[in-house]
């Protein structure tokens, strides 16, 4: 199962926090059209999709494309804002043999308990040579993302219970994938480390979930201490992880 079961206050807690501005979404796009050829009638699938934030955002960059959407979590399924969303998993996609042009997952693959079953899936939906997108932060891979400068402890959670690189491609290249690129994305999490303290949800983060509450405290203060003497922006950068 997921590292973490979506309930509603998990929800309400993502959606007010974890969706990136338009603005700083630049980076990203300008990263996925160096291996995903957004033409017209061409088929992307956000897999895992949440409350719809990057498939309404592939809609408006690219409205020649047919985007879709499949969230297993019924809680996120209801407050999505694109539509439709289909019930579904990475070990069970509800689309025909090689019938997609691309497949997304965004801060996803840490959920998915079965990686290679997920890989001969996905494989399955895709059409051959087609791309599947992954955007995550990986074990071993901390030192872009603020949070774990401000919650050192989660960083174990994310050695522990999070796939790294090799580990994803251990499980997609027997299933005929081969890696075709890794690359940081930096964006814009926050204009400012004050507005990352007073916007921080513990439930929008499966880390801090994870991690105590004594550790979770300890980390608000030093985030909140932080947060008086800086007023620039926070710059983080998760991994785009590319196989086809």
């Amino acid at each position: 199962m997921a590292l973490i079961a979506y309930d509603s206050a998990d929800v309400r807690a993502f959606e007010a926090t974890r969706h990136l501005q338009d603005d700083d979404l630049a980076s990203w796009r300008a990263a996925i059209v160096r291996y995903f050829e957004p033409r017209p009638a061409a088929r992307l699938l956000d897999l895992g999709s949440g409350t719809g934030s990057w498939a309404q955002a592939f809609r408006s960059w690219w409205p020649q494309v047919e985007v879709s959407a499949v969230e297993p979590s019924p809680a996120m399924r209801e407050r999505s804002t694109v539509e439709p969303v289909l019930p579904g998993s990475a070990s069970e996609i509800p689309y025909g043999d090689a019938s997609l042009d691309a497949v997304w997952l965004s801060t996803v693959v840490h959920h998915v308990p079965d990686l290679p079953a997920a890989a001969r899936e996905v494989r399955r939906v895709l059409k051959p040579g087609a791309p599947v997108l992954i955007r995550s932060v990986f074990a071993g891979r901390h030192e872009s993302v603020s949070l774990f400068r401000w919650f050192p402890e989660a960083v174990a959670v994310l050695d522990d219970r999070y796939p790294s690189i090799a580990d994803v491609e251990a499980a997609f290249v027997p299933a005929g994938f081969v890696v075709v690129g890794c690359e940081p994305v930096p964006q814009v999490t926050a204009p400012s480390l004050a507005d990352a303290a007073a916007g921080l949800r513990r439930a929008a983060h499966t880390p801090l979930q994870l991690i105590s509450d004594a550790a979770y405290a300890a980390g608000v203060a030093r985030l909140s201490e932080a947060a008086r003497a800086d007023s620039g922006p926070v710059v983080d950068a998760l991994d785009l992880l590319v196989l086809r």
